[in-house]
């Protein structure tokens, strides 16, 4: 049995010779699309579009997403948390998805003919279920809190207790010297399966919950199912995303203000080219 199943069809006679009639559960393999793996640079342009159309709202969007990480990163270092620089840029991608539900609300009033949506109308967008999407924000946040300790945990067992330097040294320590390179090497192999996982749990459960009625744990699970059963375009999607958050972080951040708009949007575009089309007609008429 899997997160969906469908409902006996109403009016369908009930008696006590002859079950209501049911259609058939939905099969893990209903939820696959068959899409080709060039569909993904069809929802990077799609994104791209819905970015500059009205654009002032997405880059204004996308500059108010540079500035907190700007902030964020400054007060790492004020703090004396300069140490876990790395780890916090890793972990902006497990929540990214989370920060860009105005993006999503754009992309969806633009499908349904609007011709321009302001800052304001994506900032007050509704979610249809809010307090689900709540406890999913609370999920990514423990994946985030637990990476940034393993990260930790982690320096201490490759380097003891020695005291952190500063980002300098430490850039040389991890790049020039055996124990760093094998510290990277581990880090990189269970930071990568946790991105993996945070990825494939948020990436199509976060708009599932703005444009539907689910609960967290049915939406987390299809968006596993989702990710799972349709894995050459999803993986070259989440190839995509990376490349363009990596992009960002080498320009200091400044690349934000384009890229999380076009990759926000482009994640609508993911999201409805995956989603089957009678859960996507169901939610259009829920209130």
């Amino acid at each position: 049995m899997t997160p969906e199943t469908a409902s006996p069809q109403p009016g369908a006679p009930e008696t006590g010779h002859q079950p209501a009639t049911t259609t058939p559960p939905t099969r893990v393999k209903d939820f696959e699309r068959d899409l080709p793996v060039s569909d993904a640079f069809n929802w990077l342009k799609a994104g791209a579009q819905d970015t500059f159309a009205s654009p002032t709202s997405s880059l204004l969007y996308g500059f108010g997403v540079f500035t907190v990480s700007v902030v964020f990163v400054a007060a790492l270092f004020q703090f004396g948390f300069s140490y876990i620089l790395l780890p916090v840029i890793a972990g902006f991608m497990v929540v990214g998805p989370l920060v860009a539900i105005g993006l999503y609300g754009k992309s969806r009033l633009l499908a349904a003919g609007a011709p321009n949506v302001s800052l304001g109308e994506m900032l007050a967008i509704k979610a249809k279920s809010p307090g689900q999407l709540l406890l999913v924000g609370v999920v990514l946040m423990l994946i985030m809190t637990f990476w940034l300790r393993f990260a930790i945990v982690l320096y201490a067992l490759f380097f003891g207790l020695a005291p952190f330097d500063g980002v300098k040294e430490t850039v040389d320590t991890l790049f020039f010297t055996a124990t760093g390179r094998s510290m990277l090497m581990v880090g990189t192999a269970v930071g990568g399966a946790m991105a993996a996982l945070s990825f494939c749990v948020s990436a199509f459960s976060i708009p599932m919950l703005m444009n539907e009625k689910k609960d967290t744990m049915t939406a987390m699970v299809l968006s596993v199912v989702i990710a799972w059963t349709n894995k050459p375009v999803v993986f070259v999607w989440g190839c995509i995303v990376l490349a363009l958050f990596l992009v960002s972080v080498v320009t200091g951040f400044l690349g934000l203000i384009v890229i999380f708009p076009i990759l926000g949007h482009g994640t609508w575009h993911a999201y409805t080219a995956l989603r089957r089309e009678d859960a996507l007609a169901a939610a259009e008429g829920q209130a």
